[in-house]
């Protein structure tokens, strides 16, 4: 079902109507359909921050007043983070960190302090970087996925049976980067639980998208642990999130060590603060959480149902309006529109993913990306990548490695888009033969 009339959110966003320069010597307003890797930032977010900066000051320890209102809104942002993502307020923790990658690179180094050993159980789907921080400090294993890339959260519960209480933690995407598939969180939750475990949801490209509830410690569908990142949502760089129970946190010595961390120092006596401080050294980014805040309420007023609803829907368009151009291939990840955010991968026959993503911009003014999406073992499984072929790229061999062209969608976006995009393709493939001239790949 598509929702009509236009975008009324559409005038939230910055740079909507920037013109950007073709090949041609044209200009074109630009198309933004990489959101899955950063969003544009609301205006009112900009604002926000040009009118805070006459108050931005040092924190904690400063005695002007300006410092006093840095601090208040700082300290107090903690609570509206919690609400936004069902926190349990007084259990768990809000720690700011750079990036979803900084916190579970935190996570990893907290966990290998507590446990020493065991297994992390991440799944096929998973970014890297809810994968790489874990494989130097644990033994990893991954969920399978079935064949059209979903995650069989059957083989989730035989791992966890197999490996006889030894799992430390079940690390999962919320929202696959490659397929937009969202993953049953709350199923795994439950046989994390089930089998004496606790679960971490990489929120990333799940919190811009969709309303996500922690629930309450006492359920069994509780998320222990969960990151995101404010530049996926509508903020500028430079804020993430790891939230998780203050009383695992509390056991461990700050990842970073300096000035902001400690109570107590003595050249021969350390005493670390009370968290979170312990845990965010150095001057903490004021400017990113104000980002972050004003961010979180214009995402509640708009209503994150609202955006789901609306995002599926274009989704759903452009599925329907890309299945009828020949030539393109859309793989079998669009089966049901119900279980994913608004991604869409595809490829042009005969097209490198990087070919067509270079045209769609530099003759059209279409921002896509193209290729692994940083998540190098989910696309090589999901197209069929030779063991023969891997062992090539390994020795540096191929120049040219398989990928998708990825479409990612925000709240902002529209149904005329989709239509530039499809008018787009056909031009590419109905002249393919002057673009793989104009556009060689490298031999």
């Amino acid at each position: 079902m598509f929702i009509n009339g236009p975008n009324p959110y559409r005038n939230y966003i910055a740079g909507v109507n920037t013109k950007v320069p073709l090949r041609d010597g044209s200009v074109s307003t630009y198309i933004n359909f990489d959101n899955a890797a950063t969003t544009p930032p609301f205006i009112a977010v900009v604002n926000r921050l040009v009118d805070f900066s006459q108050w931005y000051s040092s924190i904690h320890r400063g005695t002007g007043y300006k410092s006093k209102i840095s601090s208040e809104i700082y300290d107090s942002s903690r609570l509206a983070v919690l609400d936004f993502i069902g926190g349990t307020c007084g259990k768990d923790c809000v720690i700011y960190v750079k990036n979803t990658t900084e916190a579970i690179n935190k996570l990893s180094n907290m966990y290998k302090e507590i446990y020493g050993t065991g297994v992390i159980l991440s799944t096929f789907m998973e970014h890297h970087s809810n994968d790489l921080p874990w494989r130097n400090k644990f033994h990893v294993d991954y969920v399978d996925i079935d064949q059209d890339g979903r995650l069989d959260i059957e083989d989730m519960e035989k791992k966890l049976q197999s490996y006889g209480g030894k799992v430390r933690l079940v690390a999962i995407t919320g929202a696959s980067n490659v397929t937009g598939y969202k993953n049953p969180i709350y199923d795994a939750a439950r046989l994390a639980h089930k089998y004496g475990t606790k679960i971490f949801v990489d929120g990333a490209q799940l919190i811009p998208h969709c309303s996500i509830d922690m629930k309450d410690h006492s359920s069994p569908e509780h998320i222990d642990y969960l990151a995101f990142s404010a530049h996926k949502m509508y903020a500028p760089f430079g804020i993430g999130v790891l939230i998780g129970p203050t009383s695992t946190f509390v056991k461990c010595s700050p990842d970073y060590k300096g000035g902001g961390t400690i109570d107590i120092v003595t050249h021969d006596f350390i005493k670390w603060a009370k968290l979170p401080d312990k845990e965010e050294a150095g001057t903490p980014n004021v400017m990113g959480v104000v980002a972050l805040l004003e961010s979180i309420n214009i995402l509640s007023t708009i209503g994150m149902e609202y955006i789901e609803r609306y995002e599926k829907s274009l989704a759903e368009y452009a599925y329907e309006r890309l299945k009828k151009i020949p030539d393109l291939e859309l793989y079998n990840f669009h089966k049901n529109s119900n279980d994913r955010v608004s991604i869409i991968p595809f490829n042009i026959k005969g097209l490198h993913h990087s070919q067509t993503a270079e045209i769609l911009s530099d003759e059209g003014g279409i921002g896509v990306r193209n290729g692994c999406f940083c998540a190098q073992p989910y696309v090589q499984r999901l197209l069929n990548v030779s063991d023969e072929e891997l062992e090539e790229r390994k020795k540096g061999n191929v120049k040219n490695p398989p990928g998708f062209v990825r479409l990612s969608f925000g709240l902002y976006n529209t149904y005329e888009e989709i239509d530039m995009l499809v008018r787009m393709l056909l031009k590419i493939i109905n002249n393919k033969e002057r673009y793989l001239r104009e556009y060689p790949l490298e031999s």
